[in-house]
């Protein structure tokens, strides 16, 4: 009797996928990441701007890939869209980019972000608990948690797609009612409201990035009025949150093979996944506005927005509720993260480009090899203790492939104008053009923001460029 099987079983239905896109959206981001947008833009206006624009792009983008996910629709999504409309190689280097920063190095971020609010209820696996020092790296609890959080949801994953769907879709569903519990009480329970207060401020855009105290606490400094290039370079800084936190909306293209009439269903969750959580996000943020005060939301103390906000709706409860929220969350997340990415490595495999046993199906009919060396990276990474870092070279490198797969789309329309397409791209041609000015803007306000990270990030795509040509020697032998 074989251990392994040649095809991937389409179990996944449309909730299915949906939740998918949904859940892998949504991880501790949006608890976190409005301190930041706040410190950088310092208004009402241009917070709720940041996350509209960002849903603006998620959502344009999403209803994009609508359309290649209906052309091809089969495991690997992304990489198989840049291999179709350029060549191999642009798919190989995004499919390297995916394996060595964009998917393991969220998984990671995502994994320490769950050990650091489960530390709230267990103390001991805090980040200050060192396991061990070895000199050139120190060893943390939550560390361990993070890890032992991968190889775990790994380990589901390799058990089947039914296990991981059952997964998904408890946790997803879950998360979605508790935000939109949280922003419900908060506009119901909160003692005070600073809704008038903070939109005095309006567009008008100043910025406080802060200093750190004697005790390594950020502390406001005094808020400075910006504009022009400055401004331009501030709402790019900004935006490295909301987009890392509204990121993987396109993990569901990975798993094509395994979705029930992909041509329909794709495209769909793809558009009704990222609309719900763009709702809920910017809900989130004008929940924020209400319970705090601008300061409040900018400094609040380690970034954790939420924690702040529910102290002031639930009292002292607050905090052991945003604990559990973004524990549940983040598992949630991961297990989609997980899910999908693994996907990628057996696309490539299948053409040759990466290690041959990812490239193969277990009798559960899902990419173990590919799974388990997935697990390997992102657990080194969670290691590296390095996940702001790892946000700028994610995010930039992330918009960088999404700009190329949506000029992709305009090349096959060129290049294959007689091809069946089941679903064709909303608002066509100006939709999509106007995805990529936006994110083109993004980008280059990153480099002007955070120029070494953000270049990391694309030194370390273009690393993929000697490797690929490594990989056809290879094949070719």
């Amino acid at each position: 009797m074989s251990n392994s099987t040649t095809s991937f079983k389409p179990t996944l239905s449309l909730l299915d996928a949906t939740m998918i896109v949904a859940g892998g959206m949504i991880g501790s981001g949006i608890f976190i990441v409005s301190a930041d947008i706040s410190r950088n833009v310092g208004s009402a206006g241009w917070l709720i701007a940041v996350w509209l624009i960002t849903g603006f792009m998620t959502i344009t983008a999403a209803v994009s890939y609508g359309e290649l996910s209906a052309m091809y629709p089969k495991a690997g999504g992304q990489y198989v869209y840049l291999k179709e409309a350029y060549n191999p190689l642009v798919g190989f280097l995004f499919g390297w980019s995916f394996f060595s920063v964009i998917q393991t190095a969220t998984i990671a971020a995502v994994a320490v972000a769950f050990s650091r609010f489960t530390a709230y209820l267990i103390p001991s696996v805090s980040e200050s608990n060192i396991i061990a020092d070895l000199g050139f790296i120190k060893i943390s609890a939550a560390q361990i948690l993070a890890i032992a959080l991968i190889l775990f949801l790994t380990y589901t994953n390799t058990k089947g797609v039914k296990g991981g769907k059952i997964i998904q879709n408890t946790f997803t569903f879950t998360k979605l009612f508790s935000l939109f519990g949280l922003i419900l009480f908060g506009f119901i329970l909160a003692k005070h409201s600073y809704w008038f207060e903070n939109w005095q401020t309006g567009f008008h855009a100043v910025q406080d990035l802060g200093a750190k105290d004697s005790n390594g606490v950020l502390q406001p400094t005094s808020w400075q009025p910006i504009s022009g290039a400055v401004l331009i370079g501030a709402v790019s800084a900004a935006m490295v949150g909301s987009i890392f936190s509204s990121d993987s909306w396109n993990n569901v293209t990975f798993i094509a093979g395994e979705i029930k009439n992909p041509q329909r269903n794709i495209g769909l969750s793809l558009f009704l996944g990222t609309l719900i959580v763009t709702i809920i996000y910017v809900t989130t943020n004008l929940m924020y506005l209400h319970v705090l005060p601008l300061n409040s939301i900018a400094f609040a103390e380690n970034d954790r927005v939420a924690v702040t906000a529910a102290n002031a709706i639930f009292g002292n409860a607050g905090t052991i509720v945003i604990a559990v929220m973004i524990m549940i969350s983040t598992f949630g997340c991961n297990n989609g993260l997980i899910l999908a990415g693994a996907r990628v490595y057996y696309s490539m495999a299948k053409d040759g480009l990466f290690f041959k046993k990812t490239g193969e199906l277990n009798k559960n009919a899902v990419p173990e090899y590919a799974l388990w060396l997935q697990a390997l990276v992102a657990s080194a990474l969670c290691l590296s203790g390095k996940y702001g870092d790892l946000l700028t070279m994610v995010s930039f490198v992330v918009v960088i492939f999404y700009i190329l797969t949506i000029i992709g789309i305009f090349i096959l329309r060129k290049k294959l104008p007689d091809a069946v397409r089941p679903y064709r791209a909303f608002g066509y041609p100006v939709m999509p053009a106007l995805y990529i000015i936006l994110a083109v803007s993004f980008c280059v306000g990153l480099v002007w923001a955070s120029p070494t990270y953000s270049l990391w990030g694309l030194a370390i795509a273009l690393i993929g460029v000697p490797l690929y040509y490594l990989a056809v020697a290879n094949k070719s032998k």
